[in-house]
């Protein structure tokens, strides 16, 4: 499943997932926004694998947020803008939350 969502005054994020028994698999988090350092996308990643599917946008980006290594910078994305992404990957449109 593929979702797209371009933050206003930000950047686009692209998210590709799978579910499977009704988590989260094969997440792969994308866009035209920059993170430092680099070893960040893999903290997204890692917070997203295996999360409940039917979490609202919040509890995702609550949940992405959590998973942030201290001092990470997101620079034109946010976890809110990454739930979102993630929720129209699932078939679900909701407002950036966060």
């Amino acid at each position: 499943m593929h979702g797209e969502y371009k933050m206003p005054g930000g950047k686009l994020v692209v998210v590709d997932v799978e579910v499977v028994e009704g988590r989260l698999a094969d997440v792969e988090v994308s866009g035209d926004f920059f993170l430092y350092p680099d070893e960040v996308l893999g903290d997204i990643t890692a917070a997203l694998d295996e999360l409940d599917a039917t979490l609202d946008a919040e509890g995702i980006a609550e949940q992405v947020l959590h998973g942030l290594r201290p001092g990470a910078e997101l620079l034109g994305t946010s976890p809110g803008a990454i739930a979102t992404a993630v929720r129209r990957a699932l078939g679900t449109s909701e407002e950036e939350r966060a």
